[in-house]
């Protein structure tokens, strides 16, 4: 009798996959919130579900780590309403009055109060809308702590600006934010004084444009998958199925 110690067949073992993840974003994008918080969500059922998943490291807060598949977040800027001037603000419902007609903001306020709920935010629109370029410029110092430095304070920023009622072109709002994400404050205020990161900024935005890219949330998975808006968790999870099955 023929005898083996080994099994003729074996499941095949589900392959970690690495994911980057990049937010074309403004921090001023009630959907943008709406979407990271999504994506979060996503990300958390992915890893439950998904054969494999739980051996899939999102890596939206933590450093590069070798020998781990990752998810790896990079925020890149947009301008949700490139004709803002810089150095001035408004209230931001006075702002979407302009755009969108008085009739139409508190519906959606409303709409948006609902969504937000759901997400564990509470929207008050009651800050000050104004350029976000110096909002994008420090997002380029934390980029270079590290990708969970830069979603820590995006993070911080839409929530100071959202639910908090700040200012985003407040320097004290954005060395607040900075605080928080874990940059040092002196460092951070001297990146804005001096102008710091604004050409790499501009060449982003540009760089977005040129892709055809005319609304945010813009999230781009692995250079080739791509969602547009904040979409539901069920969108995310497929893209990142087929990302999985594409590596």
């Amino acid at each position: 009798m023929f005898r083996t110690t080994k099994k003729l067949f074996q499941p095949r073992k589900p392959t970690m996959t690495a994911f980057n993840i990049d937010i074309v974003s403004d921090p001023v994008c009630p959907f943008c919130y709406l979407g990271k918080k999504r994506l979060d969500r996503a990300i958390d059922v992915y890893q439950k579900t998904i054969p494999g998943g739980s051996e899939d490291v999102f890596n939206i807060t933590c450093k590069l780590q070798l020998l781990a598949p990752l998810f790896l977040t990079f925020w890149k800027p947009f301008y949700l309403d490139p004709t803002l001037p810089k150095g001035k603000s408004m209230p931001v419902q006075e702002r979407m009055a302009q755009k969108f007609g008085a009739d139409r903001v508190g519906m959606m306020n409303e709409r948006m109060r609902m969504m937000g709920q759901s997400e564990g935010i509470c929207f008050s629109f009651q800050g000050k809308i104004g350029n976000t370029r110096d909002a994008h410029r420090l997002s380029q110092l934390a980029k270079t702590k590290g990708p969970d430095v830069q979603s820590k304070l995006m993070a911080a920023l839409m929530h100071s600006y959202f639910e908090e009622s700040g200012d985003v072109t407040s320097h004290d709002m954005l060395l607040d934010a900075a605080e928080k994400a874990g940059l040092d404050r002196a460092e951070a205020k001297g990146w804005l004084d001096e102008g710091k990161g604004g050409e790499e900024v501009d060449k982003a935005v540009e760089w977005a444009y040129a892709k055809g890219i005319q609304g945010v949330p813009h999230f781009i998975i692995n250079d080739r998958f791509e969602i547009g808006g904040a979409q539901d968790v069920e969108a995310f999870l497929g893209e990142f199925v087929r990302a999985k099955s594409a590596a």
